[in-house]
């Protein structure tokens, strides 16, 4: 299992992290076992100071596929969910600055998080899903499908270009304005619509 991310695929993401929009979609990965298993508590890592949350709808590959066309792309996912890239941004920075690779930041054990799947249904309009994360029963992110720069479809014939997509593989597609810092004692709950995907406890 492979886990793909897209950075800065909301304009105002990009701009409160004063980065700038891209013209393709940035693609980082995690590895295995950076996904937070199911009923394991979540720990905040010893090595960062500044533990930030980012919400993200997530894709579930159900086809193996390579060099995909983006018309064929939704037949490749057939699962929603709501989960957290988590990053220690302090280290993020640090590494940016010295333009070296920020995989430490992003990519450690249990730094991926993801909810409940929902299945994709003919019915489902994609480009107008709503999603949002509650930190200590405050809202902090809200996101529309319809704000990505990247749409599902382009995002996974892109990855594709690269990267084999086999079934099992998971796609974080990006994380809207809001993303802010935790600290031991919150609790933070996913939310697809008015559906609660996952809570968590950041001990």
């Amino acid at each position: 299992m492979k886990i793909f991310c897209v950075g800065r695929n909301y304009v105002a993401h990009a701009k409160e992290l004063g980065n700038d929009v891209p013209e393709e979609p940035v693609i980082f990965m995690k590895p295995k076992s950076a996904l937070l298993q199911l009923h394991t508590p979540f720990y905040y890592p010893e090595f960062t100071n500044e533990l930030h949350y980012e919400c993200e709808l997530v894709l579930r590959i159900s086809k193996n596929g390579k060099y995909i066309q983006e018309r064929h792309a939704s037949k490749y996912y057939n699962g929603l969910t709501v989960g957290i890239d988590f990053t220690a941004r302090d280290i993020q920075n640090e590494l940016k600055k010295k333009g070296l690779p920020w995989e430490k930041a992003k990519s450690w054990d249990n730094s991926a998080v993801i909810g409940k799947w929902i299945d994709i249904s003919p019915e489902l309009n994609k480009k107008d899903i709503n999603f949002s994360m509650y930190k200590n029963k405050e809202l902090v992110q809200k996101g529309h499908t319809a704000n990505m720069i990247f749409t599902f479809d382009q995002i996974v014939a892109h990855i594709s270009n690269y990267f084999s997509l086999n079934i099992g593989d998971l796609i974080f597609t990006g994380t809207p304005a809001g993303v802010g810092e935790c600290v031991v004692g919150d609790e933070l709950e996913g939310f697809f619509e008015s559906e609660k995907l996952f809570e968590l406890s950041v001990k």
